[in-house]
């Protein structure tokens, strides 16, 4: 059984927005960040980025880079060179709603150039709370040692230059390449995870922990039960609960507990579903019990967290979702 592409099957892009700057020597750009997956790639002269207090790293053309949390974040021609922030950009380059169109800009000096081309994913709720989350804030893939991901990036420029033109099906194609890259980027990441690297894409490698893991993805809402889960992979109790503590780093329930709020929040971003529904599918029989569950998982009522996922959604450049730039 093929587990890593079963489990990857749940990304999904549901949104997607391009952009393309270039970048004269000297320039650097601030984010804030953003609430969604960024991946970019770039041509011409390399470029260093750095998220939050770790230290730069350089890109090289053609390296694709993924930033899965939309993290904040310096990028520059140079170490040490006063960034300018992206929101200051947006504000002077963007045209028409800002969740609807390519933005394309030019910055810096006369120096050598750098070309880049970025789309940023709104994945499903699955994909962010289980996928992820296990990556570091900022990915670099080196695509000379990765052929097929050198193919895709340039693809993927290819496709934001079609959107730059606004060539007919280009949001679709955005959205689509997007999530090809990201798929392929994160079955390098995840099926490479350090030995000592706890978490349920550990436990896919133990044939027994994987069954259980993969009963648990595809039926969240059933009644299992640690005796259940070890009945259903042929094991003791109380060996099925200590293998799959030390692989996956907590406990078969709160896997499980997990595992039915991502559904959860999934469905409430869709908002195609009542709340009593959603309670009902995540394995809960009253909508108040799994409102106080799903508080303690979120840190926000179902509700609240609905209202915020839409505005995020529609709106995730404006000043009003906290979120200053889109790049």
């Amino acid at each position: 059984m093929d587990t890593l592409s079963e489990v990857l099957s749940m990304c999904r892009s549901e949104q997607a927005v391009t952009a393309r700057f270039v970048l004269g020597q000297p320039w650097a750009l601030s984010s804030q960040g953003v609430p969604g997956t960024m991946l970019r790639v770039a041509q011409g002269a390399p470029y260093w980025m750095a998220v939050g207090k770790e230290p730069a790293q350089q890109v090289f053309p053609g390296d694709v880079v993924l930033l899965p949390q939309g993290s904040a974040h310096v990028m520059g021609s140079a170490v040490g060179v006063a960034p300018v922030p992206f929101s200051q950009l947006i504000q002077k380059w963007s045209l028409g709603p800002k969740d609807t169109n390519p933005l394309v800009f030019e910055h810096g000096g006369r120096g050598v150039g750098t070309c880049v081309s970025s789309v940023m994913l709104w994945v499903n709720a699955q994909s962010r709370h289980a996928l992820l989350r296990l990556l570091p804030p900022l990915v670099i893939v080196r695509t000379k040692e990765q052929p097929l991901l050198a193919v895709l990036g340039a693809t993927l420029e290819q496709v934001v230059a079609a959107s730059v033109a606004r060539q007919p099906g280009w949001r679709l194609a955005a959205g689509r390449m997007g999530e090809v890259l990201l798929i392929e980027v994160l079955r390098l990441r995840l099926g490479h995870m350090l030995p000592n690297e706890r978490s349920w894409m550990q436990g896919l490698s133990d044939p027994q922990i994987a069954q259980a893991l993969l009963a648990m993805h595809r039926q969240p809402d059933a009644a299992w039960s640690v005796q259940s889960l070890a009945q259903q992979v042929a094991m003791s109790r109380s060996a099925f609960a200590m293998r799959f503590k030390e692989l996956v780093g907590q406990t078969p329930i709160a896997y499980l507990t997990h595992q039915r709020m991502t559904r959860a929040a999934e469905q409430l971003e869709a908002g195609t579903v009542a709340l009593f529904a959603v309670a009902e599918q995540a394995g809960y029989d009253s909508d108040r019990v799994f409102a106080r569950a799903f508080k303690r998982w979120s840190g926000l009522p179902p509700s609240v967290y609905q209202r915020r996922a839409e505005r995020n959604k529609r709106h995730y450049s404006s000043l009003e979702t906290g979120v200053q730039d889109a790049t």
